[in-house]
């Protein structure tokens, strides 16, 4: 079944002039004076278009700062009269639903730890059916892209049109310097998918410290997000959730005016000419890589016949380890990282082990 969603465009449900929608505000409503504090000094840099804060807090262990719940609403509406800015929070009940819309809330979004779980996004799809609502959608903690597009779907299937995609990044246990790894091919297959859907970076979530947020929010401009969600706090280091990956205000506000916001497209003729010659190229080169992995797998068929007649398994660890280390290491020698010429490996010796599995099998269906 193809999918497909009705979306309308960004711009028709939040006014940003042309530029990437930006929404920053602390991980979590603390304290009255904190947020609207933290509000305040958003809404002066004149380039956020949206507060965001924290009221429920799903966390991982019990005994965790959990959020400060309805109480925190209040201060919500503080922050929207003083700043004349609209506020998004996160929901993952129907009871937060009902409650965020009776005070006043304009965006919902739901999280990560929601996204996973289909039972509980039917419940928040159920709860929003007859409402005129922005819903941004976290991509769930584990790489998976048919769980998030479920997501959207049921949330659509509500009658929500105003939808948007949050992606922070995945838990996939591999050792990385970013708290969340971006696996950005999952959020690139999505976008291409829903070209009208559109895609909010998290880069506060994918880092984990602040000192990788402006790295990972100009990727996510150059591979044109439609907006940026970054946490921002009047006293970070003193947060009671995710301190170290929160920015003051005026350094968030010195982050944005580094970021590089680049066109989609140029109609330079010069410009064009070079990308059509380059792209042949480059369309030239993968016709190579197709032709190399064909007989690749040419000589894994050999291989697996090798292996039949002596009896011998096709999965050998001591190879696989082989295979990943010395590839990876090839790749960094000639410019390439590691980790890309690492994880198209594995793709490759899985198919490798595909394919012997067939061949091993196939001498003993025919027999």
């Amino acid at each position: 079944m193809k999918p497909s969603l009705e979306v309308l465009p960004l711009n028709s449900w939040i006014e940003t002039n042309g530029k990437p929608l930006i929404i920053s505000g602390p991980c979590s409503a603390e304290t009255e004076e904190q947020l609207v504090e933290t509000a305040r000094q958003l809404a002066q840099l004149g380039a956020v278009h949206v507060i965001r804060a924290g009221v429920w807090k799903p966390r991982t262990r019990p005994g965790s700062f959990e959020g400060m719940g309805e109480a925190a609403l209040p201060w919500i509406q503080r922050a929207k009269a003083e700043t004349g800015l609209p506020f998004a929070v996160e929901v993952a009940t129907p009871e937060h639903i009902e409650l965020a819309l009776k005070y006043g809330v304009d965006i919902l979004w739901v999280g990560a730890r929601t996204t996973v779980n289909p039972f509980n996004v039917q419940e928040i799809a159920d709860a929003l059916r007859g409402v005129d609502v922005p819903v941004l959608v976290k991509n769930p903690i584990n790489p998976d892209l048919a769980l998030w597009i479920g997501a959207f779907e049921r949330i659509a299937g509500a009658g929500i049109t105003k939808l948007g995609a949050i992606h922070r990044g995945f838990s996939t246990g591999e050792a990385s310097k970013y708290r969340n790894i971006p696996l950005w091919q999952i959020a690139i297959e999505l976008k291409s998918m829903f070209p009208n859907l559109p895609i909010i970076g998290d880069p506060s979530h994918m880092a984990g410290k602040r000192a990788y947020l402006q790295e990972l929010a100009q990727m996510q401009m150059d591979l044109n997000y439609d907006g940026l969600i970054v946490e921002s706090h009047i006293d970070p280091d003193n947060a009671w959730s995710d301190a170290a990956q929160q920015l003051t205000p005026a350094a968030f506000g010195q982050m944005l005016e580094h970021l590089h916001i680049r066109k989609v497209d140029s109609q330079n003729i010069e410009f064009q000419g070079a990308m059509e010659q380059i792209r042949n190229k480059i369309d030239n080169v993968d016709r190579q890589l197709v032709e190399m992995l064909a007989a690749r797998m040419a000589l894994v068929e050999k291989l697996a016949e090798y292996k039949r007649e002596n009896n011998v398994t096709v999965f050998q660890p001591d190879r696989w380890k082989e295979v990943h280390e010395t590839r990876a290491k090839q790749g960094q020698k000639m410019g390439l990282y590691p980790e890309l010429v690492e994880e198209i490996f594995k793709i490759i010796h899985m198919e490798s082990i595909r394919k012997q599995t067939e061949v091993m099998n196939s001498n003993e269906q025919s027999a």
